[in-house]
């Protein structure tokens, strides 16, 4: 076998990559991340450096890893601000760092791609790599975010150290229609959330449900408009563009999901959502004008609607968000985990994520408290 390491993903024939990926995960698809890098979304100005590992058997790929030198934490949302301190003040560079994540999307997938067949044996290759390239580059650690349940079980059987934390997420049991998922909801939360959606409907909003093949270069145009203003009215930085959203949208148009409002034929907000076999994924809202309700009726009930329509198990609207409990998003346990180059630092770090586990452990036993479903 022989291991390359990619500084662009363009490298690797799509196909070869997208071989690797499986359930149809958007975020890992190749044209994704070739979206990011082609329209200067990732890169040295941004801080998410690709580093992308294959590994070859034969010119074949048979294991593969994104991959990102990081010179920041920005848009990881796995926050390791404290450790960045810690070693500053002992006289040590935390940066650069290696990063294996989808930049600025906290949602969990595949991380460490390969043969399903050969797992057991290219597994352990991509974390060796990994961890060769953090010493050769004399970075700090390497860190695996949001990975999905078996490469995190992986991993975690690897002695790297483990950090929790909590999304809300919404599972589909069964549900035959929206009214359907109502009723499991206690009468007061299924009251709350008829008049949200009712204030919308008598503020007279048009949703449009779109797709990469239905939504217009106009559509795109108007929500990285709205994605923009979003970020300068948080002080944050837009690192998306109109060119990355469309050109996502046009090589996935079947899992690309965009939710318009429209008030007096013009349109106010707007709602991007991805999806993969089983998950649907929200990530990123706008509006030019305030409407009681529209941010729920567009994050949040659109979402579920379509999850129900498609038979799709599960809706991760994105990080944080306890106004998500009340509309039936479940406390779901997300984990990473994390390796450190300096052998002195893994203790008081290991000490530090065991109880920051314990705190979440406690976070998400009382956030079921406040369930919204009917006591059964």
């Amino acid at each position: 076998m022989q291991v390359h390491i990619h500084d662009q993903i363009s490298d690797i024939p799509a196909e070869s990559w997208n071989a690797l990926t499986h359930v149809g995960h958007p975020f890992i698809q190749h044209e994704f991340l070739h979206a990011l890098e082609l329209h200067g979304c990732v890169g040295e100005a941004m801080g998410w450096l690709p580093r992308h590992i294959g590994v070859y058997d034969d010119d074949l790929l048979v294991a593969a890893m994104p991959l990102y030198i990081k010179t920041n934490s920005y848009g990881e949302f796995v926050f390791d601000h404290a450790w960045a301190d810690a070693y500053e003040r002992s006289g040590m560079r935390y940066f650069p760092k290696l990063v294996s994540s989808i930049p600025y999307s906290p949602v969990t997938g595949p991380r460490l791609l390969s043969q399903t067949h050969r797992r057991e044996e290219l597994l352990p290759v991509l974390l060796q790599t990994a961890v060769e390239l953090a010493n050769s580059i004399e970075a700090s650690s390497f860190h695996c975010l949001f990975p999905n349940k078996d490469d995190q079980d992986w991993l975690e059987s690897q002695d790297l150290l483990v950090r929790h934390d909590c999304q809300f997420h919404w599972h589909n049991y069964g549900y035959t229609s929206f009214d359907d998922f109502l009723q499991i909801l206690s009468a007061k939360k299924r009251k709350n959330i008829r008049q949200e959606r009712r204030r919308v409907t008598d503020a007279k909003i048009n949703l449009r449900r779109l797709d990469g093949y239905t939504a217009s270069d106009q559509d795109w145009r108007v929500f990285a408009s709205f994605y923009n203003a979003t970020f300068e009215e948080k002080w944050g930085y837009p690192t998306l563009n109109y060119d990355f959203f469309r050109m996502v949208a046009k090589s996935l148009p079947e899992q690309t999901i965009l939710v318009l409002a429209d008030k007096n034929e013009r349109c106010i907000a707007g709602a991007l959502m991805y999806r993969s076999d089983d998950t649907l994924y929200g990530r990123h809202w706008g509006c030019t004008e305030t409407i009681n309700s529209l941010h729920f009726e567009a994050c949040y009930y659109q979402g579920i609607e379509y999850c129900i329509e498609q038979g799709i198990k599960s809706f991760e609207p994105g990080a944080q968000g306890e106004h998500k409990l009340s509309r039936g998003f479940e406390p779901t346990l997300t984990r990473s985990s994390h390796w450190l180059r300096q052998p002195d630092f893994k203790q008081p770090i290991e000490h530090y994520v065991r109880h920051e586990r314990e705190a979440m452990a406690t976070y998400i036993n009382e956030a079921q408290q406040h369930l919204p479903f009917k006591e059964t």
